[in-house]
C-alpha cells in the first residue's frame, strides 16, 4: 500500500492559520494627528492673521502692549497707505515691482528653457560642471557686489532706472531657473521629440509645441518662484533706486520714520503688497503642485 499523499489533496485538506489582515492606513490613523496638523498650520498662519487683524486697527490700538485683539476695526491704515490723507501714493512703486518682476521672469524663462534643454534632453559634455558653475554664481552674497553694481549704475546713468533692476533680477534668478527646468525637462519623453524630428520640426517648433506643453507645470512652478524672488527683493532696489524706480518693498520701509513706526499702516501696506504674490500662487496652484512634485514618483 502506497504511503504517498497527493500534494493537491493535502494542500486543500490542510487548513493552516489564516494570515492576519493588514490594517489599512485609515485604521492606523489617530484623530490626535489631525489636531496636531491643524495646530501646526495655525501656528504658521498666526503671524499673518495677526498682521491682517492689526491692519484694521487704529495706530493707538495697534501700539498697545499686549495687543488689543478686540479693539474696534477701522480702515484708517489702508486709507493712509493709498494716500487718502495727502501722503505718497503707492501706485508707482507697485507698478515698478510688477514691471521688474514680470519682465525679469519672462527673460529668465527665455534663457533658462534652452539652457535646460541643452543640459537634459541634448546633454553637452560635462553638463554637471555647467550646472555647478551656474550654482556657484549664487555663492557670492549680494552685499559683496553692491558697491561694484552701484558704481556701474552711476557711471552708466542707470541709477534709479527700472531696466537695471530687470537685468539684475534676471541674473539673480537665472541659475535657480536653469536647475529647476533641467529637472523638469529631464522628465519629457525622448520618443515624443524623436517623432517631432521625424516630422521635420525644428528646435524652436519642438520647444514650443512638444516640450513646453509637457513641461508646463514645471514652467509654472519656476515662473512663480522667480516672480516671488523678484517681487520680494529689497537690497538691490533700496540701493540702486530712488523715487522714480522704487519698488513696493522700498515703499514699505518708508513707514518706519524718525517719528516712529506706524504699525497699522505697515501691516496694511504688507497685506496689500502681498496680494499679487498670493493671487499668482492661487491662480497657478494646480500647476505649482504638479511642477514641484514632478519627478518625485518614478
Amino acid at each position: 500500500m502506497s504511503t504517498h499523499t497527493n500534494p493537491a489533496v493535502a494542500a486543500t485538506s490542510f487548513k493552516g492559520p489564516r494570515p492576519k489582515k493588514r490594517r489599512s492606513v485609515e485604521s492606523r490613523g489617530h484623530p490626535a494627528w489631525g489636531v496636531v496638523a491643524w495646530a501646526v498650520g495655525l501656528l504658521f498662519a498666526a503671524p499673518v492673521l495677526f498682521m491682517l487683524l492689526t491692519s484694521f486697527h487704529s495706530e493707538t490700538d495697534a501700539a498697545t502692549n499686549p495687543p488689543s485683539v478686540l479693539a474696534p476695526l477701522t480702515l484708517d491704515g489702508y486709507r493712509a497707505f493709498f494716500g487718502a490723507d495727502g501722503g505718497r501714493t503707492p501706485w508707482p512703486p507697485l507698478i515698478n515691482s510688477l514691471t521688474a518682476s514680470v519682465l525679469s521672469t519672462l527673460l529668465v524663462l527665455v534663457l533658462a528653457i534652452p539652457a535646460a534643454y541643452a543640459l537634459s534632453i541634448k546633454p553637452v559634455k560635462k553638463w554637471t560642471d555647467v550646472l555647478f558653475f551656474f550654482l556657484s554664481t549664487k555663492f557670492l552674497p549680494i552685499v559683496a557686489g553692491i558697491l561694484p553694481l552701484f558704481l556701474f549704475a552711476k557711471n552708466t546713468g542707470l541709477l534709479d532706472n527700472i531696466n537695471l533692476l530687470v537685468l539684475l533680477y534676471t541674473a539673480m534668478n537665472l541659475p535657480i531657473a536653469v536647475w529647476m527646468m533641467r529637472s523638469f525637462l529631464a522628465e519629457v519623453p525622448v520618443e515624443m521629440m524623436e517623432a517631432a524630428q521625424l516630422d521635420g520640426a525644428g528646435l524652436i517648433t519642438m520647444l514650443r509645441s512638444v516640450v513646453a506643453p509637457v513641461a508646463l507645470p514645471g514652467i509654472a512652478a519656476t515662473s512663480l518662484i522667480c516672480f516671488i524672488f523678484s517681487w520680494n527683493e529689497l537690497l538691490l532696489a533700496r540701493t540702486l533706486t530712488g523715487i522714480v524706480a522704487g519698488t513696493s518693498p522700498v515703499f514699505l520701509t518708508s513707514f518706519a520714520t524718525s517719528q516712529g513706526l506706524f504699525l497699522a499702516q505697515v501691516c496694511a501696506a504688507a497685506v496689500v503688497i502681498s496680494l499679487p504674490v498670493l493671487a499668482a500662487g492661487f491662480a497657478a496652484q494646480d500647476k505649482l503642485v504638479q511642477g514641484l512634485s514632478l519627478g518625485a514618483v518614478k
